[in-house]
Parts: C-alpha cells; structure tokens; sequence
C-alpha cells in the first residue's frame, strides 16, 4: 500500500487461527477464500470513486490480512512482498495480476534485464484467486473502466516491507523500499 491511497480504519473478523504454528501458503489461500465468501464482510469495505480503500483484518496465526477496494483503473505498480508468503482471492468484479515466473536477487541490485519468457499473466475474476512464495515480483490491475473490484490478501510473517519497481520493456528497476509504518 502506498501513503498516497485512501484508507479505512482497521477492523477484525471473527475468522478462527487455523493453526498454532505459522500459516502456510495454503492455509492463507483458504483463509481469503472464506472470508472473500463472506458477503457482509465484503459489504462492509467503504468504496472510494478515486483510490483504493482498504480495511485491515485479524488473519489466521498471526498473519496480515487486508481487504481492499480497488476503483476502475487502480493498480499496486510493480512490488514484492520480501520474506513473506501470501495469497489473495477476488470477492468482486475482476482484477488482473502480472508477475515474474523468475527468481531474482533479494538484494544488492537496482536495475535488472529480465529474460525473455518470464512474464505471466492471470485473470481473478471473483472467486478466483492464488498463493505465492517469497520475493514474488508481480503487480495487481482493476482494468475495468466502470467496476469496482474487492479482493481479500494475508501475509506471513507479516509483511516486513515492500520493495517497489518500475518496468520499462525488459528493464525491471527497484524504486523504493516501503516498511509497516509506511502503510499502516
């Protein structure tokens, strides 16, 4: 999340730890898709015209967990999500997700060539959604031009930063480096 997005005030749900040890990819995929199910949890995210809304959510053994408006045309950029395993599930309207199917350096570098054959590209209509490792470069898109898009994310261990990228062509470059307080 970047300071310049709107924000809601925090809020917990009522869903359970799954496990007394810290979640696994897995179970933070189920755990979204549980709550992205529940339609007066997703009723209760604040839409805004212009940026995206999120409200922060209890996940399961410790985790991170968010929901977030996204308006038409909104997007994350290029980022990753450093040590941190995740996943995230659409409960309305569509997003896009491009990503890198690499592995690049965790450190000590600013601009990257990427090979070719490395981009992926994933349509999560509501739904739908995916789980992913540590360091997973990608970026999240509301391409509609008219629809609101609601998704559900968790992060463990808690996400420690963020590190951001532009990309021009096969030229991946990092931009910054976001902490907790950064965003929350």
């Amino acid at each position: 999340m970047s300071p310049s997005v709107s924000t809601s005030p925090s809020v917990s749900t009522t869903h359970a730890s799954t496990a007394a040890s810290a979640p696994t990819a897995a179970e933070l995929l189920d755990f979204v898709r549980r709550s992205a199910a529940d339609p007066e949890l997703i009723a209760s995210l604040p839409l805004d015209p212009e940026g995206r809304t999120w409200v922060r959510l209890e996940g399961p053994g410790g985790s991170e967990a968010w929901l977030i408006g996204w308006p038409p045309g909104t997007g994350t950029g290029w980022h990753d999500h450093a040590e941190s395993v995740g996943a995230f599930l659409t409960a309305a309207g569509t997003l896009k997700e491009n990503s890198l199917a690499a592995r690049l350096p965790t450190d000590g570098w600013k601009t990257l060539e990427l090979s070719e054959g490395v981009d992926r590209e994933r349509e999560l209509a509501a739904g739908k959604g995916r789980a992913f490792g540590q360091n997973h470069v990608h970026e999240v898109l509301n391409e509609s031009t008219g629809e609101h898009a609601v998704s559900v994310h968790a992060y463990y261990p808690p996400l420690p930063r963020i590190r951001r990228y532009s990309r021009t062509g096969a030229v991946l470059r990092l931009e910054s480096v976001e902490r907790p307080e950064d965003w929350q």
